[in-house]
């Protein structure tokens, strides 16, 4: 592992369920992870981007019987030939991979539970009520909707089932004051506003104990002081966060990474993430993570995108169709991060074709053409700014300035918008000054002119292929290399905060028209 000088920005994706492959709907947890991550790498800062596989408990199990195979075999199947794979799918970057079943993770929790129990924080009880398998998770009573007379999970529609077993139980009710201090003083820990409402209103409802193991199975990590039972698959599933960061094992990474930056998760899991987590930390006497994230849901058709009701679409089927640097755009810049937001064919090839195709792509395509037409394709020496360089180059400014912020208060789709925004504000310049008339006027003031708009045309793009790099890596590699602007430097070594000084492009770049960034695509799913 690599020596941190410093602490990194340490993001988290929740660890998916190995019961059958990736959908959109993970995925869209793990891209918007990755913009994050490789936005603040483009600032220079020291970053871990965490994601992996939750593979215990009782889902993953009958999974795995419903398929014929043991647990371990069906989660080692799933996670080389899907889970792993769709992070090259989607083109994401992450720095480590945890799967609960790894040796280390099991040791770590076993001495986590150890310790507490040794201090007194865990107790023998029984528990008996409604348990929802999909969730994985003990239900109230008041929480459960009825359909046709039988009580069933809110999220998944289908009948709990009870469950009643001699378990060990977390004193997590002793924690309820703390960590409503905790929301009072650090009201950013969870985030957005409607999410830490929702929390916080919880706890002061009252919080009962936790119920932190099964005996009615046996696929899990064995109680250390009891293994006739497996630890409650979330109790396991949420130390990966902090075993994956060297708690336990390797203090000085553990001191580089902990506590996480951000947690991001669906809003389905935000309890376990902001009221069971940080329980356990305190407990513990650990440092709680700074930021836990809930987004919204991707919907389809109005409704949740769920497997056991065969909604769930595979980010393959998009990226095939779109490529994955447009599968990233859109998902980044059109679902306000936070909120619901519903997917549909249509509207993905609706933002594909005005705001990739005829916009970004179709900009860089005219601008590289007209250097090669009118200047051999050598970027010309541009006079002074007038009026509109200068207004283009305040807009730049604004938009580094605009992006920038919207990434530090996780607001991704206000920053690609931002992005995107400036884009449009590049087409209208170019469309305005009409480079192809000015060209016809061949004298000096002429020739002078059609140089400053090509510049600042040509400087633009250099500026769109730093801040897209984060969201579109693929095409604002090729972007750079089109503009000749390895003169500059690697695209990874650019700066966000320097992006916005106007004239680096060097006069004399090589500029050449390559494929088209965004090719047409068919409107009609294949």
């Amino acid at each position: 592992m690599p020596h941190f000088a410093e602490k990194a920005y340490y993001v988290t994706t929740p660890i998916y369920y190995v019961t059958a492959a990736p959908s959109i709907g993970s995925a869209y947890t793990t891209v918007m992870g990755d913009v994050l991550t490789r936005w603040h790498r483009q600032r220079g800062e020291k970053v871990w981007y965490l994601t992996g596989t939750d593979e215990h408990g009782q889902k993953v199990m009958r999974a795995a019987e419903a398929n014929c195979q043991t647990p371990q075999a069906w989660t080692d199947h799933l996670v080389e030939t899907a889970w792993k794979p769709v992070l090259d799918t989607i083109d994401v970057v992450n720095d480590q991979f945890i799967r609960t079943t790894d040796p280390e993770h099991t040791e770590r929790v076993q001495e986590f539970w150890r310790r507490l129990h040794e201090a007194g924080d865990v107790y023998e009880g029984r528990y008996e009520g409604p348990y929802c398998v999909g969730c994985e998770e003990f239900k109230l009573l008041a929480e459960l909707v009825t359909v046709d007379g039988v009580g069933c999970c809110p999220i998944h529609g289908t009948p709990v089932e009870t469950v009643s077993e001699a378990n060990y139980f977390f004193a997590m009710s002793r924690y309820a004051d703390r960590l409503l201090e905790l929301y009072e003083t650090r009201p950013d820990f969870v985030q957005p506003e409607s999410a830490r409402n929702e929390v916080v209103a919880f706890v002061r409802s009252g919080l009962e104990d936790l119920s932190i193991s099964r005996s009615s199975f046996d696929w899990g990590i064995k109680v250390p002081w009891d293994e006739s039972q497996v630890l409650y698959v979330w109790i396991d599933a949420l130390l990966n966060y902090v075993t994956a960061a060297g708690y336990g094992t390797d203090p000085e990474r553990f001191a580089r990474l902990w506590p996480a930056d951000v947690h991001l998760v669906g809003k389905d899991i935000l309890r376990f993430h902001a009221v069971i987590w940080p329980a356990m930390l305190l407990a513990a006497g650990l440092e709680v993570p700074r930021q836990v994230f809930a987004h919204g849901w991707l919907l389809v058709g109005g409704e949740k995108m769920s497997k056991s009701k065969a909604t769930a679409i595979a980010p393959e089927v998009l990226t095939r169709h779109f490529g994955s640097d447009a599968y990233r755009y859109y998902f980044a810049k059109t679902i306000a991060f936070g909120s619901d937001g519903s997917f549909s064919w249509e509207h993905m090839t609706a933002v594909y074709t005005s705001e990739l195709a005829n916009g970004l792509g179709n900009l860089a395509s005219r601008v590289t053409a007209m250097v090669g037409k009118y200047f051999d394709g050598h970027l010309p020496a541009p006079a002074a700014d007038g009026a509109a360089e200068k207004a283009l180059a305040e807009a730049l400014a604004t938009t580094v300035e605009t992006a920038d912020a919207a990434i530090d208060r996780l607001a991704m789709h206000d920053a690609v918008g931002a992005v995107a925004e400036f884009v449009s504000t590049v087409n209208g310049y170019v469309t305005e000054q009409e480079p192809w008339k000015v060209a016809k006027d061949t004298s000096a003031e002429g020739r002078a002119r059609l140089a400053s708009i090509l510049y600042a045309a040509a400087e633009s793009l250099r500026a769109v292929a730093v801040l897209h790099n984060p969201v579109m890596p693929k095409t604002c590699q090729a972007l750079w290399a089109s503009l000749g602007a390895g003169a500059v430097g690697e695209l990874s070594a650019q700066r966000v905060q320097t992006s916005r000084r106007w004239g680096q492009l060097p006069v004399g770049a090589t500029l050449t028209k390559g494929p088209l960034l965004f090719p047409r695509v068919e409107e009609a799913a294949e």
